[in-house]
């Protein structure tokens, strides 16, 4: 019987469970023990207005219960710690005592929360007198009128894509990009954007099938974009004039180039502001996507909230190079004709 008893001791060895670890967190960095100007060189935005974004997500953000949960500040300022220093993940994990795979996931929880505010800050000018503000914007540069939005694209790296379809990805320059179309304004805020395109496609392409072509089409709105020469000209989207004979035109073109150049400006301080804009992306496709329209979002709050960029260090805008294209008697007679009347009676 004594070697029975053994048995039923060893069973109840076997039933006890193994010590569970104990949990050791790191040490977290508090972004907001920085000085002001240390604060805005490291993460683009003032305190303040660091805060007001939390508090714009707080409620999309889920806040961990357990001891080692993090507070929507630190993941606010995490993610975009990661995205305006364009730091490897590592180096903005060890900054912030955390792993590789929480800044990932950070940045795509944060990057959620805030392109679920999309049609909130990224918006055309709905009623005629904000469409007259918009307007009044550009005219205030050179005098051109009815302008409502500049318009052009911008190729954003992504990492390599694999499978059949990656020949599509790359550009003429032989990187792999998205080409993302954006609608300005004289502010340079972001007023439509298109970020799902490859990078080979034609800029003509992409606003041709685009939802804001349609609305215009829809004659939603009481202005026009203006467009590069790789856009085709219609009464909606003027382009500059090619091989200008007259003073009228030149003076015309002149116009165009310096109103039109509010979009340039608005990629390089979108690009200034976020350097993974302009150095390009490692993460997955989609998160690309997500992380543009998120980008676009906060370059909108720092616009609106008089966030300047004079702080930031110096940043040379890469050129992705025009799609322009010879379209003499590729537009419609019509639409040449709409724009020699508005030649002639404005300029």
């Amino acid at each position: 019987m004594d070697y029975l008893q053994y048995f039923d001791i060893f069973d109840e060895i076997d039933r006890e469970e193994p010590p569970r670890k104990r949990k050791f967190y790191k040490k977290r960095f508090d972004p907001f023990t920085l000085e002001e100007k240390d604060f805005r060189m490291k993460y683009r935005f003032s305190k303040v207005y660091m805060r007001k974004i939390v508090k714009l997500v707080q409620r999309d953000i889920e806040l961990q219960a357990s001891g080692g949960g993090l507070s929507v500040e630190l993941q606010v300022c995490t993610a975009l710690r990661t995205w305006a220093r364009q730091e490897v993940q590592d180096d903005a994990a060890d900054i912030h005592g955390l792993s590789q795979q929480s800044i990932t996931n950070i940045c795509r929880r944060v990057a959620l929360a805030l392109a679920s505010k999309a049609a909130q800050f990224i918006h055309m000018p709905s009623t005629l007198e904000e469409q007259e503000q918009v307007v009044s914007g550009f005219r205030n540069i050179c005098g051109f009128k009815q302008v409502i939005g500049a318009i052009d694209c911008t190729h954003i790296k992504i990492k390599k894509v694999g499978g059949d379809s990656s020949q599509y990805y790359i550009n003429r320059k032989g990187f792999s990009p998205l080409n993302v179309q954006v609608v300005c304004d004289a502010q340079l805020k972001i007023r439509d954007i298109v970020a799902h395109w490859r990078g080979s496609t034609h800029d003509a392409r992409i606003f041709r099938e685009s939802q804001i072509r349609q609305r215009f089409e829809n004659r939603e709105f009481h202005g026009r974009l203006l467009g590069d020469s790789g856009y085709g000209l219609t009464n909606y989207l003027f382009t500059p004039v090619q091989n200008p004979r007259t003073a009228k035109e030149k003076s015309y073109n002149k116009s165009h180039i310096l109103t039109r150049n509010t979009i340039e400006r608005c990629f390089g301080v979108w690009k200034h502001r976020f350097r993974c804009l302009l150095l390009g992306f490692s993460v997955s496709l989609e998160n690309v996507k997500l992380y543009i329209v998120a980008l676009a979002i906060l370059h909108n709050i720092a616009i609106e909230m008089n966030e300047g960029i004079d702080f930031l260090e110096p940043v040379i805008s890469e050129d992705n190079g025009d799609q322009q294209v010879l379209r003499e008697g590729l537009d419609s007679r019509s639409d040449q004709e709409t724009r020699r009347l508005f030649i002639e009676t404005q300029f």
